[in-house]
């Protein structure tokens, strides 16, 4: 048997994906904090020294310029915990709303994914038709999807990720946050069926042919418009062979052929047929 163990895509374009999924959340964040600057302008003057920590009690126009100052000099963390005590401190004012949002997206800067999609959520849940939702949504999409995993490990938080993302093409289908999402997914479904691949050749190499089969037969069935489908029919091509049943190989083959023509899975699978199934074609 041929294995080769292929290096997946999202391995090699996820971090520029992420980083545009951070540009993004960059550019949307601005607005919302360009309109709460207008919010400050007739009283910020009144502020005075702000002091760093967060749980002494102050004015809510104090303490949201003090979070945003600490956003803006790349401290996250405490930025955060700032925006989290404008919304304690003062539950009932038009900044609350705000820095909900705000603090979600500290999370989300600083890594602190739980921490951002509990925000993002505690945001919908007060305020679900505000004009802002769409990006809450999709913040909350970005935290899963930066938290995907190598295909050797569990891949749950890939499948919310889809889940996530999905939501967001869903809801706000004409917005620049689907525009991104839909290509994220595309991303995500190749990791998935990197995934089921990884599975499949692992009970191939351990002579499971069925079990193997039934994880290529699912990538060409649920993922087929991944970079992945070309091997796994090639991989059919295999297990079928290996099994006896040179007909099946043979169907495989034949699609694989007049799909992938020139790809090197086709190349190898019209010279694996020519050796254990010289009766049969492999197009």
């Amino acid at each position: 048997m041929h294995n080769a163990d292929l290096s997946l895509a999202p391995a090699r374009r996820a971090p520029a994906a992420r980083r545009s999924g951070r540009e993004h959340a960059r550019l949307a964040i601005g607005a919302l904090a360009a309109g709460a600057m207008l919010l400050t302008a007739g009283c910020g003057g009144r502020a005075g020294k702000v002091k760093d920590t967060a749980y002494i009690a102050r004015d809510v126009d104090s303490l949201y310029l003090a979070a945003k100052a600490k956003l803006d000099k790349g401290d996250a963390t405490a930025a955060a915990a700032l925006f989290d005590e404008v919304e304690r401190q003062h539950p009932y004012s038009p900044w609350a709303r705000r820095a909900q949002l705000m603090s979600a997206f500290s999370y989300y800067v600083s890594r602190d994914y739980s921490k951002s999609i509990q925000s993002a959520q505690r945001f919908l849940s007060i305020h679900p038709g505000n004009k802002d939702a769409g990006y809450a949504y999709y913040l909350i999409a970005l935290c899963y999807y930066e938290q995907i995993s190598d295909v050797s490990r569990d891949q749950k938080t890939t499948q919310q990720a889809m889940q996530a993302l999905n939501d967001v093409v869903r809801r706000y289908p004409d917005t620049r946050y689907a525009t991104d999402a839909r290509l994220k997914l595309d991303l995500v479904a190749d990791h998935l069926a990197g995934k089921e691949m990884d599975i499949g050749r692992f009970y191939e190499r351990s002579g499971r042919w069925l079990a193997a089969q039934t994880r290529f037969r699912n990538v060409i069935e649920s993922y087929q418009k991944t970079s992945h489908t070309p091997e796994a029919l090639y991989r059919l091509v295999e297990t079928n062979l290996a099994l006896g049943l040179p007909e099946e190989a043979q169907k495989n083959a034949a699609v694989l052929g007049a799909n992938y023509p020139g790809s090197e899975w086709y190349t190898k699978a019209f010279k694996l047929m020519g050796i254990h199934a010289p009766g049969t074609r492999a197009s």
